[in-house]
């Protein structure tokens, strides 16, 4: 078991055959039904979701107040290998979560409800934030697209203060999601 932990690609993999295996288990006569595969597709959202929240939270939680705190001489460690990787999977969290999404919300179009849609909304504004606004500055602020001190100062601002709009954003899209999913309706 050590050997499947130890590789990252290992243990993702590990973790979609269990979940194969209970698919099969406990779903096998439900492949050919819609509510089956909007689960499917649900399942694949909330995973998603779940690594961009957690990333969003970690750079505002984490990252953006730890920095100041670190001596001058370890800040490009940070800067050149962990926020880019964490950038990546940022963004590609963002954009699989609004695509599965977009999927589970065309199958229940009869089913969509105002909160829903307001949750859907504020995903949609953050995503936005994420491939437009943070992810042009944050490239700057890295050093990734050469820039002078002066616009890599503002752009790293402009990354920090949308990336705080959508950590406030965050808090009513998941209540809005959640509570859609016990019949709320509207706020």
């Amino acid at each position: 078991m050590a050997k499947i932990l130890e590789k990252m690609n290992s243990a993702i993999a590990a973790g979609f055959v269990l979940a194969l295996v209970v698919l099969v288990i406990f779903n096998a006569k439900a492949l050919g039904e819609e509510e089956f595969w909007r689960g499917f597709f649900t399942v694949f959202h909330v995973l998603s979701g779940v690594l961009w929240i957690g990333l969003l939270y970690y750079f505002n939680l984490v990252q953006i107040p730890t920095m100041p705190k670190i001596p001058a001489e370890l800040k490009p460690a940070v800067g050149k290998y962990i926020a880019p990787e964490a950038l990546f999977w940022f963004r590609m969290a963002a954009a699989s979560t609004v695509l599965f999404g977009l999927i589970v919300a065309f199958m229940m179009r009869q089913n969509l409800t105002i909160i829903l849609d307001v949750g859907m909304l504020l995903g949609l504004i953050m995503a936005y934030n994420v491939w437009f606004i943070i992810w042009p500055n944050q490239k700057k602020a890295l050093g990734i697209v050469p820039v002078d001190d002066a616009a890599k100062a503002a752009a790293a601002r402009i990354a920090m203060l949308t990336s705080r709009t959508n950590f406030v954003l965050s808090v009513p899209m998941l209540y809005c999601m959640v509570m859609s999913r016990y019949g709320v309706s509207a706020f």
